[in-house]
C-alpha cells in the first residue's frame, strides 16, 4: 500500500489534545490526508477539545469510546500518564485492528507492549515542537508486532506536520538530545543574534526578525542544496573578510564543542528519564 492512499477509509483516535495532539489534528485536516470526520480526539480537558471542534472533528472524553471507533490510536499523552491510559484503553485495543502510535518520551516500546492485548503492533515516535507549525521533524521507531504497513502508517500522519525519519528505537534517545531538545537550542542562539543587534543598535522587532529568517532561511539552503553545511558556510565566508572574523571567534570560544557537549548531556539525561 503506497503513502498515498495509506490513510485512506481508516478512522484515527487522538488521545490527549494538548500541544502536540491538536497539532496533528490540525495537520492531518489542513494537508487533506484524512477528512475531519476520521479524527476523534479524547481529552480530560474540555476546552482543550472546544478549540479542536470547529475543525470539523468528533471529540470525547472517553478513552474508549475514541478508542472503539478507530483503527489508528495516537497516545499524545504525558508519560506519567501513560501507565493510566493504557490500563484505560486496553480493553477495547484490538491487536488485529489497532495500530498504536505513542508520542511520550521516555516510555520504551516494551512498557507500551507489555500494558496492551499480545500482539498489538506499536509505533513509537519521537516528534519536536515546531510540529504545532507544520514545521517539525519526527522519528519512528517499530515495535516488534509492527509491520511495513504501520510503519507507512506513522510516516503519513507526522509527514503532516513536517519531516519523518526511521530510527531503531535504540536511537530514540538521541533523537530527543538532538532534534527533540533541539529548538531550545535554536531559540537561544536567535535570542543571542538579536540581543547582538541590539547591542549593535538595530531596534528588537527588526533584529528579531533578521534572526529568524536568517535561521529559516539557512535551514530551508541545508534541505533543499543537500549541501554539507562546511560547503554552505565557505559560499558566505570571504578571505579576510566580515564573516570569518565572526568564525574565529566563535572556536576561540569553543562554540561547536559547546554544542556537542549539550547535545550528550541532553542524551544522557532522557536515558536516566527512560529508565526511571
Amino acid at each position: 500500500m503506497g503513502l498515498l492512499n495509506v490513510l485512506t477509509g481508516k478512522s484515527l483516535a487522538i488521545i490527549g489534545s494538548g500541544a502536540m495532539g491538536s497539532a496533528l489534528a490540525l495537520g492531518l485536516v489542513q494537508s487533506g490526508k484524512v477528512k475531519p470526520e476520521q479524527i476523534v480526539a479524547s481529552d480530560v480537558d474540555e476546552h482543550r477539545l472546544s478549540q479542536l471542534r470547529p475543525l470539523g472533528i468528533q471529540t470525547t472524553a472517553d478513552n474508549k469510546f475514541a478508542v472503539r471507533q478507530s483503527d489508528v490510536v495516537l497516545l499524545c499523552v504525558k508519560p506519567q500518564v501513560m501507565d493510566e491510559v493504557l490500563a484505560d484503553i486496553e480493553p477495547v485495543v484490538d491487536p488485529k485492528r489497532h495500530c498504536v502510535i505513542s508520542i511520550a518520551a521516555g516510555v520504551p516500546i516494551f512498557r507500551i507492549e507489555s500494558a496492551l492485548p499480545e500482539g498489538t503492533p506499536v509505533v513509537r515516535v519521537m516528534p519536536n515542537t515546531p510540529a504545532q507549525v507544520l514545521a517539525g521533524v519526527s522519528a519512528i521507531a517499530l515495535g516488534k508486532n509492527a509491520t511495513e504497513q504501520h510503519r507507512q502508517i506513522a510516516h503519513e500522519i507526522f509527514n503532516s506536520v513536517g519531516l519523518t525519519v526511521d530510527v531503531p528505537e535504540k536511537l530514540i534517545d538521541a533523537v530527543t538530545a538532538l532534534s527533540g531538545s533541539g529548538p531550545a537550542y535554536v531559540f537561544v542562539f536567535a535570542e543571542a543574534l538579536a540581543d547582538a543587534g541590539v547591542n549593535l543598535g538595530l531596534p528588537r522587532n527588526i533584529a528579531l526578525k533578521l534572526a529568524a529568517q536568517t535561521l529559516l532561511g539557512a535551514a530551508k539552503m541545508l534541505l533543499e542544496t543537500g549541501k554539507h553545511p562546511a560547503e554552505l558556510k565557505d559560499m558566505v565566508t570571504s578571505p579576510g573578510g566580515t564573516t570569518i572574523a565572526a568564525l574565529s571567534v566563535l572556536e576561540r570560544n569553543a562554540f561547536r564543542g559547546a554544542i556537542m557537549e549539550a547535545v550528550s548531556a541532553a542524551h544522557q539525561r532522557a536515558k536516566e528519564l527512560a529508565k526511571d
